[in-house]
Parts: structure tokens; C-alpha cells; sequence
């Protein structure tokens, strides 16, 4: 059985959720609490799998639960957001930033069209992320590496006229984009396409905290826009996100790759076949094994592709499946890809 312990601040919400979860044979309810402050007190006595939390809550919010409970209790950690509004989905990214793996849309109304399948991604979640093995959260982690020039082979050193820069993440992909994208200078020379597995309806509430955070501009793509550089282009529900000649976004609606649209396979292969060895494809954390065969093809055409080491990932499938392939010229941490991109960048001004 999967232990869950759902923190909601609404009581018909709390009960609607634990309806939900527990039509489920493999997961238990196991308590419920109305905000932050409860729910610290029901970890000291009780160790779920997994945390739902809402955001928006008297006394303790979603945010500062998340940092505590990461820092105490550390448990995978779920937001469930009521809202699809872009600045209100962006305040749930903070929760993100403080160790949760995934937010999700509550439910709508049983008799809404799309409560069956909210429910099934709501519950399938659950179960994917009571599978993470989450660490105890020190304040600014990522202070606490200090990034040095990474060892770059000479054959990249010579590459030059880098055009685009290729990134796919999942789980725990958010915060390492915000921490890479913001050690990236003003005036960065060379475009960031990015496919980012979140649930649907939350990209522009994702593309507005990234850009915040970040402080590197970022939006979600359009199709035959023209790339520009030192902006970030994020994939918008339910497309693929792939690039074309005179360096212009194309959008698809194909079928999904490895059960995912957007999939980071179809960026990559994209971006393979349309500049070949001008370009950088980085494969961030996440669950599965996208990106993993399309980083193959992208070396393959002479690029240069990244995979994020298995110590800083929240999950190690993506980048481990492109490692295990042979697919990844370096494997690094987040900080040392951005000193790596910020090499590559400076050959390209």
C-alpha cells in the first residue's frame, strides 16, 4: 500500500481528494491536515510515501511546508493546484524550488468531462513519485558546490557556431533549469529550447516563474517563430517542439514519443537533422528514458550533448538511459553545465 497524507486547507477539497486517491486499491489515506502546521505534526508520528499539498493555506502555506518537511521529514511531495492561472501557478513553483517533484491539477467535479482522466494523472503521479528516493534538503543547495572550469575534450573546444541549445527535463527538472538559466550572462548569444514534462495546463504558470527566477527571458514557443538569441523557448501543452529551417520553431501535433508530447526525443532529433554538429543538447533529471535515444542522434550528428550526473539528479532515468547509450559527451552537474554552455557561447560572439 502507498501511505498518503493530504494537506488541504478546504475540508470538502480534503475529502474530495482522499476520495479520489483511495478508489485506488494500492493507496491509503493516512491523514489529512488543514495547513503546514498540522501537517509537521502528523510527520513526527506517521511516515507516508507521499504528500499532497496544496499551496494557499492559513497559518503554514504550501511553500513553507514543503522547506520544512524537505528539511525534517524529507517525503515526495506533490502539489495539487486549484488554479490553471499562469501568476497563480507560478507561485506554486516556489514549492518546487523547495523540493517538490511534481504539481498537478485538482479534479474537476465527478460530473466534469475531464474528472476521469484528472483523476487518473492525479493517482498515477502519486504512484510514480511514492517511488523517489528524496534526501533531507540543506537551505541553497546549490551554494554549496562551487563550479570550476569542467574538463572539456579538445575536439570541443574547437567547435564552434553553436546555433541552438536543446534541453529536456522531468522530474526535478525545474529547479536545475532555473539554476542553470540563471548563470547564464546578459546578452547570452545563442537560443534555449527547452521541453519540460509538467501536467497540462500549468506551462504558462512554469514559463513565467523560469523567466522570473532566472532572470533569462523565457517564453512558451510559437510555431514559425524565429529563434532569437539569449531568449528560452518552452514547449506549450500538447505539442511537440522541434525546429526547422532559418532556424524556426515548429510545433506538431504527432503522436507522443515514449508516451510524452512534448518529448525531448523529438526536440533533439529536430534539432539534430537541422544543424547537426551546431548545436548543444543537455538531458536533464527526470523519470523514464526520453531524450535518451535522440542525445544518441544528436552525437551522432557532431553535436555536443550533456547529460546531468546521477548525484545531483532528483531522478537519474533520463540522463542514465543517454549515459548507458554512450550518448553524452560530458556528464555533469547543473552548475558545471552552465559553466560549459557559458564556454561554448563565448567562442560563438
Amino acid at each position: 500500500m502507498i501511505k498518503i497524507i493530504v494537506v488541504e486547507d478546504s475540508p470538502v477539497a480534503r475529502e474530495y481528494l482522499a476520495y479520489i486517491l483511495t478508489s485506488d486499491p494500492a493507496i491509503q489515506v493516512v491523514g489529512t491536515a488543514s495547513n503546514g502546521v498540522e501537517a509537521l505534526e502528523i510527520l513526527r508520528h506517521n511516515k507516508p510515501d507521499v504528500i499532497t499539498m496544496d499551496i494557499h493555506m492559513p497559518m503554514m502555506d504550501g511553500f513553507e511546508a514543503t522547506r520544512r518537511i524537505m528539511e525534517i521529514f524529507p517525503t515526495p511531495i506533490v502539489i495539487v493546484s486549484g488554479s490553471s492561472e499562469g501568476k497563480e501557478v507560478a507561485s506554486t513553483f516556489r514549492a518546487i524550488e523547495a523540493g517538490a517533484l511534481a504539481v498537478v491539477r485538482r479534479p474537476p467535479g465527478v460530473n466534469h468531462e475531464e474528472f476521469e482522466a484528472a483523476s487518473k494523472e492525479l493517482i498515477q503521479t502519486v504512484k510514480l513519485m511514492s517511488e523517489v528516493k528524496v534526501v533531507k534538503r540543506i537551505p541553497r543547495p546549490f551554494q554549496a558546490h562551487i563550479a570550476v572550469q569542467p574538463k572539456i575534450s579538445t575536439p570541443l573546444l574547437k567547435t564552434a557556431g553553436i546555433q541552438a541549445i536543446a534541453i529536456g527535463a522531468s522530474t526535478g527538472g525545474p529547479p536545475v533549469l532555473q539554476k542553470i538559466l540563471s548563470d547564464l550572462p546578459q546578452g547570452f548569444p545563442v537560443p534555449v529550447l527547452i521541453v519540460q514534462h509538467i501536467a497540462q495546463g500549468f506551462v504558462e504558470g512554469f514559463t513565467e516563474w523560469l523567466s522570473g527566477a532566472s532572470r533569462f527571458p523565457v517564453s512558451v514557443a510559437s510555431h514559425g517563430e524565429r529563434l532569437e538569441p539569449g531568449h528560452g523557448y518552452v514547449a506549450p501543452d500538447g505539442f511537440h517542439l522541434g525546429v526547422g529551417n532559418g532556424l524556426r520553431i515548429v510545433l506538431s501535433d504527432h503522436a507522443p514519443e515514449n508516451g510524452m508530447r512534448p518529448s525531448a526525443d523529438h526536440l533533439f532529433r529536430t534539432v539534430a537533422q537541422a544543424l547537426g554538429p551546431a548545436a548543444v543538447g543537455v538531458l536533464l533529471t527526470g523519470m523514464g528514458r526520453d531524450g535518451a535515444v535522440g542525445l544518441k542522434t544528436m552525437k551522432e550528428k557532431g553535436a555536443i550533448t550533456i547529460a546531468q550526473d546521477e548525484e545531483s539528479s532528483v531522478v537519474h532515468g533520463m540522463p542514465g538511459e543517454a549515459i548507458k547509450l554512450g550518448a553524452a559527451t560530458q556528464v555533469l552537474p547543473p552548475e558545471d553545465i552552465a559553466v560549459i554552455l557559458n564556454t561554448l557561447a563565448k567562442k560563438v560572439e
